[in-house]
């Protein structure tokens, strides 16, 4: 008896992680689509130069955060394309991989949010202030770290400014445009995890 419920515990757990590993199989799709995402947002940022570093960051590519709060690839999809994007910051290693991290960890919050929060409105000022909140406190440590000579407090509020434009003013109609798609059941836009059938808009 002992035996055959060992077997049983066994075949169950293997079962289980069987299941885990096709729900979060990377498909085709979604590599492609992380690795377009990287290159917009590097190329974003790289096109705008030093305007895109530094206490006031004039970088649009902030906006992308919204698209972890529909496809999972969007997280390391952002993670490559701002570790790329922040070679050239001046920072050097710092930057690269440590900057990066606030992006990586403001989309895997985001789309948590995505997953388990239905009303648009409170997925965006949620993915928002994500972003701007883990940009704002780490960057300024990041520069510092890097051999950057503006305060702490004065970057930070730089920082929360910009970086709360950049999610919002970009972010919100990014995800409108999406979410249309999404409903109007344009394949390519289609979320491959947790694909719905129907987009409902809350807004």
């Amino acid at each position: 008896m002992i035996k055959m419920g060992i077997l049983r515990g066994l075949h169950t757990a293997v079962r289980t992680q069987k299941q885990m590993n096709k729900k979060f199989k990377f498909t085709t799709l979604m590599i492609c689509r992380a690795g377009l995402i990287a290159a917009l947002y590097a190329v974003i940022t790289w096109a705008l130069g030093a305007f895109a570093y530094g206490p006031f960051q004039i970088r649009p590519a902030e906006g992308l955060i919204v698209l972890s709060l529909f496809y999972i690839e969007a997280v390391p999809g952002l993670y490559v394309g701002c570790m790329l994007a922040n070679i050239f910051s001046g920072w050097g290693a710092y930057d690269i991989f440590l900057g990066s991290l606030a992006t990586l960890a403001a989309a895997a919050l985001s789309f948590g949010v995505g997953r388990l929060i239905k009303n648009d409105v409170i997925k965006l000022v949620l993915c928002g202030i994500f972003n701007t909140v883990l940009n704002a406190f780490v960057i300024p440590a990041v520069s510092i770290l890097g051999g950057g000579t503006d305060p702490y407090w004065v970057f930070f509020g730089s920082m929360v400014l910009t970086e709360a434009v950049w999610s919002f003013a970009i972010g919100a109609p990014l995800y409108l445009a999406i979410k249309r798609l999404i409903t109007k059941n344009v394949t390519v836009m289609l979320p491959v995890l947790g694909m719905r059938k129907k987009a409902h808009t809350n807004l």
